[in-house]
């Protein structure tokens, strides 16, 4: 977390987040992680942010690469590969 470059924008994907990770979501647009669920940290200050996110995605760090374009479909729960 301490090296995370997170412009304005991004989409934050990761493998979980914690309380140490909040000042992330300032700049992010959307929340992907692998670990979650309805009241896990991410998801719920994805919600208090106003953000869209998709929790519990099965190897999310792995299939997503750092700058590909994605969209977060967070009412319906996935996620979309742009490129």
């Amino acid at each position: 977390m301490a090296e995370a470059r997170l412009e304005t924008g991004d989409i934050l994907v990761t493998a979980y987040t914690d309380p140490s990770w909040t000042p992330l979501f300032v700049a992010a647009a959307g929340l992907v992680t692998e670990v979650g669920g309805l009241m896990t940290h991410g998801a719920v200050v994805a919600r208090e942010y106003g953000l869209p996110a998709v929790v519990a995605v099965d190897r999310a760090t792995r299939l997503i690469r750092d700058g590909q374009r994605i969209r977060v479909h967070g009412s319906d729960g996935y996620v979309e590969l742009l490129d």
